[in-house]
């Protein structure tokens, strides 16, 4: 069987992280990585695991644990 060789596009976005630009961009992994940052940032802001958070997109998210989920 032939063992695969590493693609360069796959090691380029292994070693990819948030830049302030991928708010602006239109692909998938700047998209993920900016909605992450936003949520990352938000949670950090209010001080609670419990909060609200906001996408990208204006979208409030309620964050809520699984112990306090209803059931």
């Amino acid at each position: 069987m032939k063992k695969d060789t590493p693609n360069n596009d796959n090691l380029k976005l292994a070693g990819r992280d948030y830049q302030v630009e991928d708010y602006k961009r239109n692909d998938q992994l700047s998209s993920g990585l900016a909605t992450s940052h936003e949520q990352v940032s938000d949670s950090y802001m209010v001080g609670e695991v419990d909060s609200l958070i906001g996408d990208v997109n204006g979208k409030n998210i309620a964050i809520v644990p699984d112990e306090l989920k209803e059931k």
